[in-house]
């Protein structure tokens, strides 16, 4: 405690250098705290996103053909009995639906609207997705057996169309179809490439596929498969391929005429890849951190050099080499970790404000404002540890002066 209250008073008599020398460690420490805030917002927002999507999501599509070596359309190959099966067989999978995508143009009473998505699923779809209801309820399987001619919207479409109606029960028309609205989707936004994720109209794919396209065939255009764990992905997709290859009558060694699409290893990519952006601007960020610890550096020869005589002084009357060196350690690290604290504070409320400046120009995406534990203590010990490393020199040169010469130095 003695040492500390000597190294406090010996950086208030010089106030101003003191000021100086922290600065270049508060700009690191708030640099560096800035950047790895913003790189892990980033990767929260695309961990969200792909959360969004649905969980622990596994994608089944046909696989594209090829003729003449020029790449064709999908081949319908996959069906509503091969997503049954997969249900029911695949012990890894925890729920699956068939898609059928479709398109046009919705019409209420005077108003219409062209949706960005239409689907024909399955009654497990929204298991699927992660996604709940704010209104009514979702078909079930009987609606699907009798191709009900039902539909659930999302909240974009609600307020086009029915504003502050409530939709339950009311009667849209698709291509001169009419069907009855028997629920309203939570609301989940855009999605990471600005997509409104609400543009969304819901009905069974049996519709779809007899009232709409007006076909037989029991084709349908993806499957989406909800795996019962993160852990269970990779199990889950050696038994969809296992299912497929044995319905399909794929020989050994043949190609098969499918693809298993996991989103999750998508999702770890790009967390790799922000993951390695933060890693490059917290190392770029950090330079400055060495500019502040030579800085630190020089102050503290400067004052080893001012305070000759002080040592000498304390050495005469018993102060040792190890005493000196301890003092001079404790005033770079004082100065250092001062800085840290007020670096940490201005990087946090750096990272704050540009995420909320991010969001107001972004209406569709709101970026998270992610605050890493971890990270701000090893700021704080970074910052302690530029003290002791900068600072020995100096504490080292103040431990080996004569104390005979340093009475007499002038």
């Amino acid at each position: 405690m003695t040492i500390l209250r000597i190294a406090i008073r010996a950086l208030l008599k010089n106030k101003m250098r003191a000021i100086l020398t922290v600065l270049g460690v508060v700009i690191g420490i708030a640099a560096v705290t800035t950047m790895v805030s913003i790189g892990q917002s980033a990767g929260q927002l695309i961990q969200n996103q792909f959360q969004a999507l649905g969980t622990n999501v596994i994608v089944v599509m046909p696989k594209r053909s090829r003729r003449g070596g020029v790449r064709q359309g999908n081949m319908p190959t996959l069906t509503a009995g091969d997503c049954d099966a997969i249900a029911e067989d695949c012990p890894s999978v925890l729920a699956a639906s068939p898609l059928i995508a479709a398109g046009g143009q919705i019409i209420h009473g005077n108003d219409n609207w062209n949706p960005k998505e239409m689907f024909g699923v399955g009654p497990d779809y929204l298991l699927v997705r992660n996604w709940e209801l704010r209104l009514g309820g979702f078909f079930a399987e009987r609606d699907v057996h009798a191709a009900e001619k039902v539909c659930v919207i999302g909240q974009t479409i609600a307020e086009k169309l029915f504003q502050t109606t409530n939709p339950l029960g009311e009667t849209i028309r698709i291509r001169n179809i009419p069907f009855r609205v028997v629920g309203v989707l939570v609301a989940k936004g855009a999605n990471i490439v600005g997509d409104d994720q609400d543009d969304v109209l819901l009905m069974p794919y049996t519709t779809v596929r007899k009232r709409i396209y007006g076909s037989n065939f029991k084709n349908v255009h993806a499957i989406m498969i909800s795996a019962r764990s993160v852990g269970q992905m990779s199990e889950a997709e050696e038994e969809i391929r296992s299912i497929l290859t044995e319905r399909h009558r794929i020989a050994a060694g043949q190609p098969t005429d499918f693809q298993v699409q996991n989103t999750t290893e998508i999702a770890n990519v790009l967390g790799i890849i922000t993951g390695t952006m933060t890693a490059m601007l917290a190392s770029i960020a950090g330079i400055s951190l060495v500019v502040g610890g030579v800085g630190i550096m020089n102050i503290m020869l400067v004052s080893v050099t001012e305070r000759t005589r002080e040592i000498g002084i304390r050495m005469a009357v018993g102060a040792t080499g190890r005493d000196i060196l301890l003092q001079f350690l404790v005033e770079s690290v004082l100065l250092s970790t001062i800085g840290g604290l007020i670096g940490l504070v201005l990087g946090i409320a750096g990272s704050a404000g540009i995420v909320m400046v991010i969001n107001s120009f972004s209406t569709d995406v709101q970026w998270p404002v992610v605050i890493s534990i971890p990270a701000a203590v090893t700021a704080i010990l970074f910052a302690g540890g530029v003290g002791i490393f900068f600072g020995f020199y100096p504490a080292r040169q103040a431990s080996r002066l004569d104390p005979i010469d340093a009475l007499r130095y002038e």
